[in-house]
């Protein structure tokens, strides 16, 4: 289970850009940090890439399907999942638990964020907090379905460790997730290879038998009676 690391250092390494954008603070333990004004930016790469600040109640990348409450304990579960299969393979691909690490790092990071943020930050009851986004970059002028759209939308850095996660198993996915049909067949050029290699084996034996029955060279019959 040493690949928990990785998902741990997503989610450290998530929170603390988060709290470094929106800011933070905490008088007991002498920390004010005020962060960025929600909505505004600065500018990073100019015209290409920018930290933008905003919130949304959706998945990643600012995707909205579902309501708050269902869209956060369907994460609770998946996180469960995953957390169950990369203990289910821990003798197996080390490649896929890594795929699953980034996964569930990501995962935890924008959970944390629905869940405990509206309450540490005093905007809504527990479970409806919003996901902190502000990686920001311009693309060409595109337009899709009738929609103009001149930017990607905003990420962080849980998102990009779910997408690393999902890229890593679709890259591999057929030698994480082989085939039935596939199986079968390797499983019956597994088994005509050991009858093959059986019956080398008893041919010598055969044809032993079969000259060992011969009469020898210059011997009658009646001589071997």
């Amino acid at each position: 289970m040493r690949v928990l690391i990785i998902s741990f250092v997503v989610v450290v390494i998530d929170q603390l850009t988060k709290l470094l954008v929106k800011g933070i603070s905490i008088p007991s333990l002498g920390i004010n940090f005020a962060g960025i004004p929600k909505n505004s930016s600065i500018e990073v790469i100019p015209d290409v890439f920018k930290i933008t600040f905003i919130e949304n109640p959706g998945m990643a990348f600012g995707l909205e399907l579902v309501g708050k409450l269902p869209l956060t304990l369907f994460t609770i579960v998946a996180t469960l999942v995953i957390i169950f299969l990369i203990y289910k393979n821990r003798h197996q691909s080390l490649y896929l638990r890594i795929s699953l690490a980034f996964i569930l790092g990501g995962a935890l990071g924008n959970l944390i964020d629905r869940t405990f943020y509206g309450v540490i930050f005093g905007y809504a009851p527990i479970f409806y907090g919003q996901v902190v986004d502000f990686f920001h970059f311009n693309i060409p002028d595109i337009t899709i379905l009738g929609k103009h759209i001149t930017s990607w939308p905003i990420f962080n850095v849980a998102d990009i460790s779910v997408s690393t996660g999902f890229i890593l198993i679709i890259i591999r996915y057929k030698k994480l997730f082989p085939s039935k049909e596939g199986s079968e067949t390797k499983e019956e050029s597994t088994i005509d290879l050991i009858s093959n290699n059986k019956e080398e084996i008893n041919k010598p034996s055969s044809e032993a038998n079969v000259q060992s029955l011969t009469p020898l060279e210059g011997e009658n019959i009646s001589d071997l009676k």
